[in-house]
């Protein structure tokens, strides 16, 4: 089946399934980001507006600097309130799955989610598991928050889109294209950007919230880490950062603090490819953004238990911080001799 059949088979479900009032809960991944959130809530304010009963539910909390997103207060984070995170999937008709194409990526909700009798993915990660009745796969997409529009219009629900759900979903693809810069950001993208900016964005107001919220911490995190812990290697067009829990704790770390942080390292002349390690109480996370035809999703799922885009993946280890830097590096010089640019 072609994908353009298999969209309009799962629209043609879901329309059926829509048909009547339903109660819906919307799930997304652990550690949520701004496309996690703004497609999350903006789909609820949608389906709200169409005579549906939604709820949001977060494997946990997003950092403080997505909080301002319209809606976020009625969110339900797993992490501070289990039993009623719980009461909400079990009880629900359909239970949509935002952004994420892996169980395991909703951390402590995995469980429950996989019970949901009745589950709708929609994702533009690669390789879906395939857990769900319904799915809407598209790798191409800049984000989850543009493919909710796409499918909202297909459904005919577009007037349901109004001021504050076109405020979420502007949100997530603006956080996910890079303020449209990744490769992934079409005229498609931007014709999508234009239309909710006509159901009532105000974008200063959007790309403000995201980028001028700042703590004085977080500045000096990141003054600190380009002078001390970002590596350059011209031979294989890499740079390497890494930060330790030592390092968080100098500079008062808070969720969100690093974010971004992978892409300065790409930003400079001649680099390819920018590797970020970050040591948590129980993890290496490693995140990974390229240039080109440089493909890293592999990488990260083939050596460090993650996945991802293109020129966009992430990834984890259980080794120390040092351990994982260096099982890296030795895979480094075979990775870009096996990727000519």
């Amino acid at each position: 089946m072609s994908s353009q059949s298999a969209q309009a088979e799962s629209t043609a479900a879901l329309r059926a399934l829509l048909a009547a009032p339903k109660r819906c809960a919307i799930v997304t991944h652990y550690n949520p980001d701004g496309d996690a959130i703004g497609s999350s809530i903006g789909l609820q304010h949608i389906l709200r507006a169409a005579g549906h009963a939604a709820h949001v539910i977060l494997p946990n909390s997003p950092p403080a600097f997505l909080h301002w997103i319209p809606g976020y207060a009625d969110a339900v984070p797993f992490d501070k309130d289990q039993e009623r995170a719980l009461s909400i999937i079990q009880e629900c008709d359909i239970l949509f799955c935002l952004d994420f194409n892996r169980t395991d990526r909703v951390a402590g909700l995995e469980q429950p989610l996989k019970a949901a009798p009745l589950k709708v993915l929609i994702d533009h990660h690669q390789e879906p598991e395939g857990f769900a009745n319904i799915s809407f796969s598209d790798p191409q997409a800049c984000a989850t928050s543009q493919m909710i529009v796409d499918i909202v219009r297909e459904l005919g629900y577009a007037k349901h889109i109004g001021a504050e759900a076109a405020t979420c979903l502007y949100a997530g693809i603006v956080t996910d294209s890079g303020s449209f810069r990744f490769g992934s950001t079409t005229p498609h993208t931007m014709r999508v950007a234009a239309d909710l900016m006509e159901r009532g964005v105000h974008i200063t107001t959007v790309h403000e919230a995201i980028n001028d919220e700042n703590r004085p911490g977080r500045l000096k995190l990141l003054g600190f880490t380009l002078n001390e812990r970002m590596e350059v290697l011209p031979e294989l067009s890499t740079a390497i950062i890494s930060l330790s829990m030592a390092d968080l704790r100098r500079f008062e770390f808070e969720p969100g603090d690093t974010e971004g942080f992978v892409n300065y390292g790409l930003s400079m002349r001649g680099i390819r490819l920018a590797a970020f390690f970050m040591e948590r109480p129980d993890v290496v996370k490693v995140s990974l953004r390229s240039k080109g035809k440089l493909a890293v999703d592999r990488l990260m799922k083939d050596h460090f238990d993650g996945g991802g885009h293109h020129n966009a993946a992430g990834g984890q280890s259980r080794e120390s911080l040092d351990t994982a830097v260096a099982r890296f590096r030795k895979l480094l010089p075979g990775f870009i001799a096996s990727q000519p640019a």
